[in-house]
């Protein structure tokens, strides 16, 4: 391949990169703080675990992982500054759903099927941020229509 050949591709590459991150900008923003309130959760979830059941540790750690997903999206993603105790205890509630969920996950994965705790809880967190996802864009965070 040629150099020019080669820009040409690199450049048509960033112009589609930039356009589907344009199209999908929350969800783009959504899955990094995900990642971040995840990976944040997550460790404190593992290190928990040691010391205390994995229930709880779940309930602790996906705590820890609201607060932190919460701001981000607020602040960075959705930038929504109006009716800030409404947002926050709808996106509580939404991420109740969440926990929920990961509880039931968890037990069936650990409990009924035999999964180690970490795999389980890595299951359990693809599928619940899919859905998180979805509620907190038409509920929690959508524009006031004011």
């Amino acid at each position: 391949m040629t150099a020019i050949a080669t820009t040409t591709v690199i450049l048509v590459m960033k112009k589609k990169i930039k356009l589907l991150y344009l199209n999908h900008r929350n969800f783009v923003l959504y899955a990094v703080f995900g990642a971040i309130s995840t990976g944040l959760e997550f460790a404190l979830y593992s290190a928990l675990c040691h010391v205390m059941p994995f229930q709880w540790a779940n309930v602790i750690g996906f705590h820890v992982g609201i607060l932190c997903s919460f701001y981000l999206n607020r602040h960075f993603n959705f930038k929504v500054e109006d009716n800030i105790i409404l947002r926050f205890i709808s996106f509580y509630l939404v991420q109740l759903v969440g926990l929920g969920i990961s509880s039931l996950s968890l037990h069936i994965l650990i409990n009924v099927f035999g999964f180690g705790k970490n795999l389980a809880k890595l299951i359990s967190i693809a599928v619940v941020a899919l859905l998180l996802f979805l509620l907190n864009n038409y509920i929690t965070f959508r524009k006031s229509s004011r």
